[in-house]
């Protein structure tokens, strides 16, 4: 998934030339990847007990195969089919993975989801970064975009397992479909205040450096670059801490960290100063939403454990949508420093949610 989307983020410049439309029509098509992906984390549980083991393999196959249509289109329409396709299987396969990866924790007793979060950021960034070495060097998005899509298929095919399938998607009577309690909530709920943070971090940064703070043309771009590999980084080192500290501490400790590089970027001065704020706020927003992933998956009945995952993560990837533009209308009213502090105080509130999980843990 690092591989897809970050290759075709960084094609986007070319992917927007080819079909010729302005910025306004070209952010409407780019919804409809996201609606696409909502749709699909919903009905995910419904299909994984029809494909078995082959649901993580096939949607992984698919959505390179998406994504090399897209290095093709020259037109609109042909562009929203396509992106409508990575939607849907990267939102699908988003649940596969997670619930595959968190009955594979229960089964060896050993945390995995700070490994595998973190290697799909660096995996983004690489992507990104190679894409752009490709793009300098003369190479068009369907090159680009048809390698990518050649090492997702690649990779979709050693991900076959001899009995791989996702369990506890409520697909069978013996699964049931019973309620699945507050649990899928509470972790949905920390994964959305997760995602909310980083996606408007993201968003909204680069112009904070540059407009609010006086930094120099360009110099903003580097504030979501720098957040994208120390939350990289920082999931790699929560791997190695989630076998030493107790998940009360990891949990809550990266929270309060995160809120605390935010206090700074509020109080900069300078941009250098909001740049180690961001560098404290990724480092320590690392580890929330694999954190908060995998407690959702072992404390959901294991029967039930695939429902729990689509839930929460549904209910989670809604912060994609709520981050920009809710720091937008309160920039629009307040400024960019209000903006993120309530960022700060979305974080400081969602720590209750966090210990009324850790509760039931």
């Amino acid at each position: 998934m690092g591989v897809v989307w970050g290759g075709f983020m960084a094609a986007m410049p070319d992917l927007k030339a080819a079909l010729a439309v302005e910025d306004g029509p070209f952010g409407l098509l780019l919804i409809w990847g996201s609606v696409a992906a909502i749709a699909a984390m919903s009905l995910a549980p419904r299909v994984a007990p029809l494909l078995g083991r082959w649901a993580l393999p096939g949607f992984a196959a698919l959505m390179g195969l998406s994504l090399a249509l897209m290095g093709l289109v020259s037109a609109p329409l042909a562009f929203l089919l396509a992106l409508m396709g990575m939607g849907l299987t990267s939102g699908a396969l988003d649940v596969y993975m997670n619930a595959r990866l968190s009955a594979i924790e229960a089964a060896r007793g050993e945390p995995l989801m700070n490994l595998s979060h973190g290697l799909y950021s660096l995996a983004f960034a690489a992507a990104a970064a190679l894409t752009g070495l490709a793009r300098a060097a003369g190479w068009g998005a369907p090159q680009i975009l048809g390698v990518a899509a050649g090492v997702c298929v690649a990779m979709a095919i050693l991900s076959i397992e001899r009995d791989g399938r996702i369990e506890g998607m409520g697909g069978s009577k013996a699964a049931g479909r019973g309620a699945l309690g507050l649990v899928p909530w509470l972790g949905g709920a920390l994964i959305l205040a997760g995602l909310m943070s980083e996606n408007a971090v993201e968003a909204w940064s680069a112009l904070y450096i540059e407009r609010d703070l006086g930094g120099a043309t360009g110099s903003g771009s580097l504030a979501p670059a720098l957040m994208g590999l120390t939350m990289g980084f920082g999931r790699l080192m929560g791997q190695g801490l989630a076998r030493r500290l107790p998940e009360r501490r990891m949990l809550l400790g990266g929270m309060a960290v995160s809120v605390a590089g935010l206090v700074v970027v509020v109080g900069a001065t300078g941009p250098l100063m909001a740049f180690a704020g961001f560098v404290v706020m990724g480092l320590g927003g690392s580890v929330v939403v694999p954190t908060a992933m995998a407690l959702t998956g072992r404390l959901a009945d294991p029967a039930q454990r695939g429902r729990a995952i689509a839930r929460a993560t549904v209910l989670g990837y809604l912060g994609y949508f709520l981050g920009p533009p809710m720091l937008g209308l309160m920039a629009e009213v307040a400024g960019l420093r209000a903006s993120f502090a309530l960022v700060a105080g979305v974080l400081a509130l969602a720590m209750l949610v966090a210990r009324a999980l850790l509760r039931r843990a």
